[in-house]
This record gives C-alpha cells, structure tokens and sequence, in this order.
C-alpha cells in the first residue's frame, strides 16, 4: 500500500538525528507544515539539552538518546511532559517499528544509520534518507529489503531530491544519464600545492550551504559528492557510466535527468534544504511554504566546470570503489569516516584524506557478494586499517 493511502490524517514521523544539521531543519519544516505532520520520535546521539528542548515543544511520543550516560538527565527533563525516553542502539532499532509512525526521516550522520534504517524498513516504514551511508555501505541489501516490503525511499539530499523531483511522471522512460551537481566546495580551483597548509577551518567554511562538520569536510574533498555518485546507482537503478558529476558553483540547479530522446530536466532552487526535506516527508504533495524563493534576476549567470579528480581524489576513488562494487564502498565510507574525525583532531592533514582511504582500500580483503555481516565486518576492519595509517 502506498504511504499516501494508508497515512493518518497527519503523517508521524521519527527522526533520527533530530540535533543534526538535516534534524533541526526538518523540525523546522513541521513547525511550517504542522497540519500535515506531527512528530512521533526524535533521537539524538549526545546532545541532550537540544534534545529534551526539542521534545518539549514537539511532544513526541517517545525519544532516544544513544548515549546511555545521559538517559537520567533526558529522563528526568521530561518524565512530567509524558514523554518515555529510551537509550542506547539498540533501543534506536526497537523504536523505529512503533505504530503511529508513517515515515522515518535517517539524519544520523554515518554508518550508524544503517542497521536502524533497515530495522524501519522490516518492520514497513517508509524512508525519508538523509543518512547517504546506509545506501553506500549496503545498497544492494536496502533496495532489495525496501521492494520486497514495499516501502518507499524518498532521498533528502539535494541532489537526489532533485532527481527524484525530474522522474516524476518519467517512470516509464528509461534514462541516459543522471548529472549529479557539485559546488566544488570551498577550494575550488585550487592546486595540490595551495592545499598544503589548509587547516579544518578553512576547510569548513562552505561557500554556499549549511552543513554539519563531516559532511563539510566531504564536501572540501569532494568525498561527498563520490558518496551520492554510489546513492545514485541504488536509488535510480543506473550503472556507474550513467553517472556524471558537473560543478556548479551557484548550487542552483540541483541535479539533473537525461531521457534516450536527449532532454534534460533539471531542478533549480535556492540552496536551502528545507525544501527537499519538505519534499520527502509529505511527498507526493507540494505543500506552500514560506521559504524564501529563488529569482532569476539575482543569479544573471550559472556555469558549470568539470571536476578536478587529480586534484581531489576522493572523487575518482568513489567511482572506482562502485565500479569494483561488493564490499569496496563499505571499505571507502568506513575509510572515509576515520579520515574526517582524525583530520577534525589534527591528526593528519587535508591532503591526506585520500591517501588514508585509498590504503585501506588496498588492505581490506574484497569481497564480490558480501552479506550484511560481512559489511560491518568490512566496516570494522577499514576503520581499524585507517585508524593506523601514518604516511
């Protein structure tokens, strides 16, 4: 049964990460569209004063904080408000079959949104999927569970928001190619030689959007876009030379679709991601917002450049790791997530974020059909090979 058809009169979501970038913006969209959602679970990680601020105004039916150690004060804050609260992973997995939940946006950032994600989707849930790793990591696993239960994927990010948005009503002609858009992050243009010396301040100052510290980071190395280059071919079904990357550095035309005939449709907006948030909780309706919207006139001039995959290679490893398939994009995520916190800490340099995945690429075993075991054991050991990389 499609989600539209079988929803309450509100549609209950759960989000997951609800302290994140993508999780306070999303609360945003339920403040503006309060009569056609309303929340049933918010989860956090660490952050618990966000979090019982949150609940106290959302009123959720339950929340979870994944660290243990701060379950009494959440608890205490909001034992009077009737709101239960739970702790830990595992607790995560068990919430997200609640009834009252009708779809679960995944803002968590990393591979810990997997085992939640497709906890949800056993027990029917449909997805709003802001949390890209889980389709890295285990692609093939999330799409074949999602069709054989029936539930539907409605990807946040922009990019595939807007590809999504340019198949509507095109779901019965093939596509020739999906153009995925990148800013090009805050050194575009660059040389590896000017490189040398950026710190994690520069590298987290994006000239167009606002984004939590690994995803930034993603998005200076271009480790971001080669993530949703590997989304792309589980959520739209093309091969690894159906995918292109193009940087845009306006971030106004959000992605595009071309059909055999040769046309192209493109989504354009201002770069703000309460709309393709919007889009996929109440989807497939376009309800009227507030949002401020874009103009013409303000943008004379949109161009676009091809990618500098010398210069930035994660991105050139993104594609190499789909190409490879199995369990190589598990390897390059789980590579990837060290790189970032060790580069956050200053324990390696901008630069080295490729080299530090590329070697645990070349170290862990590939793995051709790998089950969802043998991913996070491939997860576990990257992390471990990453973790002791020293040039």
């Amino acid at each position: 049964m499609r989600l539209e058809e079988s929803e309450s009169p509100t549609r209950g979501i759960a989000i997951l990460g609800s302290t994140g970038s993508i999780g306070t913006q999303a609360l945003e969209v339920v403040r503006e569209q309060g009569q056609a959602l309303h929340v049933e679970v918010l989860s956090a990680q660490s952050n618990a004063d966000l979090l019982v601020q949150q609940s106290l105004e959302f009123k959720p039916n339950a929340v979870v904080i994944g660290d243990t150690s701060k379950w009494k004060q959440v608890n205490d804050a909001l034992f009077d408000a009737g709101v239960k609260v739970y702790s830990g992973a595992e607790a995560l997995e068990q919430v997200v079959e609640a009834d009252g939940i009708d779809m679960i946006l995944t803002a968590m950032v990393g591979s810990a949104g997997l085992k939640p994600t497709l906890r949800a989707i056993d027990a029917g849930k449909h997805i709003a999927l802001a949390n890209k790793e889980t389709l890295v990591m285990a692609g093939e696993l999330v799409m074949n569970a999602a069709r054989k239960k029936g539930v539907d994927i409605h990807p946040v990010d922009s990019e595939h928001s807007a590809i999504y948005q340019c198949l509507a009503g095109e779901f019965h002609n093939p596509i020739e190619r999906v153009i995925l858009t990148a800013s090009g992050g805050p050194f575009r243009g660059r040389s590896v030689e000017s490189l040398v010396g950026v710190t994690k301040a520069d590298a987290l100052k994006h000239p167009n959007w606002d984004m939590g510290a690994k995803i930034t980071i993603d998005s200076a190395s271009l480790m971001n876009k080669g993530l949703e280059v590997i989304e792309a071919k589980w959520l739209f079904d093309v091969d690894p030379n159906q995918i292109d990357v193009v940087v845009h550095p306006q971030s106004i035309v959000h992605s595009c679709v071309q059909f055999e005939d040769g046309s192209i449709k493109a989504q354009l907006g201002l770069p703000d991601m309460k709309l393709p948030i919007q889009y996929a909780l109440t989807y497939p309706r376009r309800l009227q917002n507030d949002f401020p919207r874009f103009n013409f006139m303000d943008h004379p001039s949109l161009t676009f450049e091809k990618p500098d995959i010398e210069t930035f290679r994660n991105l050139g490893l993104a594609f190499n790791a789909l190409k490879e398939g199995g369990n190589a994009p598990a390897i390059l995520n789980a590579a990837n997530e060290v790189a970032v916190s060790r580069f956050l800490k200053d324990d390696i340099k901008f630069l080295d974020l490729p080299d530090v995945v590329e070697y645990a690429l070349n170290r862990v075993t590939h793995q051709v059909k790998p089950t969802l075991d043998d991913l996070i054991a491939s997860d576990e050991e990257a992390r471990k090979e990453a973790s002791e990389w020293r040039g």
